[in-house]
């Protein structure tokens, strides 16, 4: 028996066979051709990208259906990869200088390519390693003829070990097939994490030598929760993960009786429970979930995969029909939050060495007034058919909210000019993810009808972690005391100035941080639509009493171990 320390990316517990996915053998042999073969392998080269696009396409179409649409996403960079005019150009160029098959060319610029990234330091421009090799082994494959036997090939329920997984290895899962993952290398927040999550199934990732001690039949136990990997257990081990495998599955089922509550603590205390969402194909999941309204609506995705820029008809059309669909509740529509990881060809923007800290979000909106106001006059439009709000993104200082508003106030008086109705009264709040609006909150609240806290950034730009970055994971830390902080300061400072604050960052969908959360004093979580039951059953399984006692206590820890730990005591008391 042997026992692996990795990084927990998914909850759960799994036993089962390894399954080792082992790398793909794809070799173009150099093959002279004639000039006048050219042509013919031009074509060839353009077919293997439609095919390549095609399967792109209709892979995002199955991971929005089965998991959502932020997974699906994922293919976008995959895309881009299809359209960079530089690739397909040396391609065609060093092929008719050549005279030698374009299976041979396209690979020979595929090695370049990902030897020159490699050498890049930004971390997320190396990260784009895994896009371009993936892509780029698709198109290959296609030039050569060949089909992959992937793991939706797989006859028999396995735990796939490997170095690590491509977005199409992941998404090829099912459920039925696969029943946990774990690899050499990744973080909390990489593809793999994010895809494991909506698969509902245990991942452990980081784990550096899995694959060089794991032999495929070796019977695996995966513990997501805790980041452990064990090989071939004991006989009192596998008896005490199976028990533990049980009694996961029986509090899962216990979750669902709650979904259709309300999220009412035992001493009367009504918390808002919201779903995050991407699309508008989403709600039906947000409602079969018992999400009591949209926390988070982002609407990047009019922009993803296209060319020309969307109309204001489009983006009225999408929040028209979530507003009347969630109506009466609450739906939250962020505006345009582009920049960062996603960046898109229309704009034309050069790549920055810090995109997380550069032209993004509310700055960008902000320096390009046309597009703001065009999605600002869609969502006024949109505001007369249901319960609608609005919020900025990266909010940094009282100054842009200003700026955002009196370009609000221009789109309402052209609305006004043309006769057109909309919701004079609109809620007009702010994202708290960037330090400053968070040590600033007090003076924020006094422009701002709501405050929602988006963590997934305030960590990072709190702790000084690149949470794309693997080698620095470990110091991503939500129970970090100097995030529970600042947490403490944004709800402190909305509750004086007499408005809701909400949170929208994965944390808020972290059960054992959720008892703090609630304990500070948080109004509103809005999470992944799937982990609505867990937190409704936890808000109604605790007083507001003991939950404040469970925040006091946290603060007086030190690390964010020590929070993690004693949060995590406290969840198994309370759910017995």
């Amino acid at each position: 028996m042997l026992q692996l320390k990795g990084i927990a990316a998914a909850s759960g517990i799994s036993i089962g066979p390894a399954h080792k996915l082992g790398k793909e053998d794809l070799v173009a042999q150099k093959e002279e051709i004639r000039q006048e073969d050219i042509p013919l392998q031009i074509q060839l080269f353009e077919e293997a990208l439609i095919k390549t696009r095609r399967e792109i396409i209709d892979l995002q179409k199955r991971i929005a259906t089965d998991m959502g649409q932020e997974e699906a996403e994922i293919f976008d960079a995959h895309l881009l990869v299809l359209e960079d005019r530089m690739l397909i150009e040396e391609v065609i160029s060093r092929l008719k200088r050549e005279q030698v098959c374009v299976a041979y060319i396209f690979s020979e610029v595929l090695k370049k390519y990902i030897e020159v990234f490699s050498k890049i330091e930004d971390e997320y421009l190396k990260e784009r390693i895994a896009d371009i090799n993936d892509v780029g082994k698709r198109i290959l494959r296609n030039l050569l003829g060949k089909e992959r036997k992937g793991l939706s090939d797989l006859k028999e329920r396995v735990i796939v070990v490997a170095h690590d997984l491509s977005p199409s290895d992941t998404a090829a899962m099912h459920k039925q097939s696969v029943s946990a993952f774990i690899t050499d290398i990744g973080g909390k927040t990489s593809h793999t994490a994010i895809m494991a999550k909506s698969l509902e199934i245990p991942a452990v990732v980081g784990l550096e030598e899995a694959t060089t001690k794991i032999r495929p039949g070796d019977i695996l136990i995966v513990d997501g929760g805790m980041g452990i990997v064990i090989i071939n257990p004991d006989d009192e081990t596998l008896r005490t993960y199976r028990q533990e495998e049980e009694k996961l599955k029986g509090i899962t089922q216990r979750f669902l009786t709650a979904k259709d509550l309300s999220a009412v603590t035992l001493d009367g205390e009504v918390i808002e429970v919201n779903a995050n969402i991407e699309f508008p194909d989403e709600v039906p999941s947000v409602k079969l979930h018992g999400g009591e309204g949209i926390g988070l609506y982002r609407t990047e995705f009019f922009y993803m995969n296209r060319k020309d820029l969307p109309t204001e008809e489009e983006h009225y059309q999408a929040y028209k029909y979530v507003a009347e669909e969630m109506k009466p509740y609450p739906v939250i529509i962020r505006t345009l939050d582009l920049g960062g990881d996603k960046f898109l060809s229309q704009f034309e923007i050069p790549r920055e060495m810090q995109p997380f800290l550069g032209w993004r979000a509310i700055r960008f909106c902000l320096a390009r007034p046309d597009i703001f106001k065009l999605q600002l006059r869609a969502i006024l439009r949109a505001s007369v058919h249901g319960n609608l709000r609005l919020m900025y993104p990266m909010i940094s200082g009282i100054e842009e909210i200003r700026q955002a508003n009196k370009i609000l106030d221009e789109a309402k008086d052209e609305l006004k000019e043309k006769g057109i109705p909309f919701d004079d009264d609109l809620q007009v709040g702010v994202m708290i993810e960037v330090p400053s609006a968070a040590m600033t909150a007090d003076i924020l609240a006094q422009e701002a009808d709501f405050f929602s806290i988006g963590t997934n950034d305030l960590i990072q730009y709190s702790l000084a972690v690149d949470r794309a970055n693997e080698k620095v994971a470990y110091l991503y830390e939500p129970a970090h005391p100097a995030v529970l902080r600042l947490i403490k300061n944004v709800i402190d400072s909305g509750h004086a100035a007499n408005i809701n604050v909400g949170m929208c960052g994965e944390m808020a969908g972290e059960a054992s941080l959720a008892l703090i959360l609630l304990g500070l004093g948080l109004d509103e979580f809005s999470l992944p639509p799937q982990v609505i039951p867990e937190l409704k059953y936890l808000i109604r399984a605790i007083t507001m009493e003991q939950a404040k006692n469970i925040a006091e206590e946290a603060l007086k820890l030190s690390t964010g171990q020590e929070v993690e730990t004693y949060a995590q005591n406290k969840l198994r008391e309370i759910l017995k």
